[in-house]
């Protein structure tokens, strides 16, 4: 089982659950998120590439997912400190903190809505994330070129690559792979044939489609399309959960 739902409070955030089993991947989607895995609090880092089933042990989880780089100024630390990573979030705040935030969790009848609450008490006393974080991320997402990206928010190739790591964990050439793979998988689940998939996505052909597919999700794109190779087929991009139970 898993459903999700966006976030009313949280700006483009998505409120998730789930429970255990099905052997899914956690295939890439740029995003952070907090997680509460039988009462107990996780953070999950951006991804490069497939994460296994049982990764985070737990009979039933909820989660708030994050959007592409608004997580780091939530969380205090630079995203590409938690790059394919799950940790507690006493690597990160104090202790005193972890005990006072996850009170705040357990006080509310729906995790998901405890979690809700979390980001917004930390996002108010951390502030906005960068401000280059939405306009790279819209502009990735259409198929720019990192070249007139930088061009276009006044900053060198070097500069934005680093603010991007901090800001997203990886740098805009990853970014915008995995920003492509998740628009060819929600074409692919939705039915459209390979090849013009591969042609609507941005790819040069199919075969680079494929090459692309099997790096980043560890899988075929006919695999993931049939629910098959333990993909997580539960549910379609831009989402999935960051359970891998």
């Amino acid at each position: 089982m898993y459903e999700e739902a966006a976030s009313a409070i949280v700006p483009g955030a998505v409120r998730w659950r789930a429970a255990a089993g099905g052997g899914r991947m956690v295939l890439p989607d740029g995003c952070m998120d907090l997680l509460w895995a039988d009462g107990r609090l996780l953070v999950a880092g951006p991804d490069t590439g497939p994460h296994p089933a049982g990764e985070v042990p737990g009979g039933a989880f909820a989660g708030i997912r994050l959007a592409p780089g608004t997580a780091p100024a939530l969380l205090g630390v630079p995203a590409h400190v938690l790059r394919d990573r799950r940790v507690e979030p006493t690597e990160l705040w104090p202790a005193r903190e972890v005990r006072r935030l996850s009170g705040l969790v357990e006080g509310y009848g729906d995790a998901r809505a405890g979690l809700e609450a979390l980001a917004r008490t930390r996002a108010a006393a951390a502030g906005p994330p960068d401000p280059l974080v939405a306009e790279v991320t819209a502009r990735l997402g259409a198929g720019e070129a990192v070249a007139a990206i930088a061009r276009a928010v006044g900053i060198g190739e070097r500069r934005l690559h680093r603010r991007s790591l901090d800001a997203f964990g990886y740098g805009p050439r990853t970014l915008a792979r995995i920003l492509r793979l998740r628009r060819a998988l929600a074409l692919a689940l939705a039915g459209v044939p390979f090849a013009e998939v591969a042609d609507v996505a941005g790819y040069a052909d199919q075969a680079h489609l494929a090459r692309e597919v099997r790096a980043l999700a560890g899988t075929t794109l006919g695999a993931y399309a049939a629910g098959s190779d333990g993909a997580n087929s539960e549910t379609p991009p831009p989402s999935g959960s960051r359970t891998t139970a």
